[in-house]
C-alpha cells in the first residue's frame, strides 16, 4: 500500500445549494465507491458537514468529488480540515440530525 495506504482522517464543510438536492446520498455514495469510513449530515446553518476516514489520497479524491456535487446542487467553497483518526467508523453512512453522536 505504501505511503498512500496511511489512514488519514477529515473534516470536510460543504457550502452553497447542498441541501434538498440529493447532496448526502451524493457524498454517501462516493465515499463507500472509495472505501472511505465516516458520515454526511446536514447542519442547521444550511452547510453539509462530512467527517471521513481512510487513505489521505482517497480523501483528496473525495474532496474533489464533493466540489462538483450532484446535478442541482451549486458548490460554492469546500473546506477540508485534517484530524486526527478515531477509527470509530466501520462504514460510511448518512446522519439526519445535527446533534446526532
Amino acid at each position: 500500500m505504501g505511503v498512500t495506504g496511511l489512514r488519514s482522517a477529515a473534516e470536510i464543510v460543504v457550502e452553497g445549494r447542498v441541501q434538498g438536492v440529493g447532496y448526502r446520498d451524493f457524498v454517501q455514495r462516493k465515499a463507500a465507491s472509495l472505501g472511505l469510513a465516516g458520515y454526511v449530515m446536514n447542519l442547521k446553518d444550511g452547510k453539509v458537514r462530512v467527517r471521513v476516514e481512510g487513505g489521505r489520497d482517497l480523501i483528496e479524491e473525495l474532496a474533489r468529488d464533493l466540489e462538483k456535487g450532484p446535478p442541482l446542487s451549486h458548490v460554492q467553497t469546500v473546506a477540508v480540515m485534517w484530524r486526527p483518526v478515531t477509527g470509530r467508523f466501520s462504514s460510511f453512512g448518512i446522519r439526519y440530525a445535527e446533534f446526532d453522536p
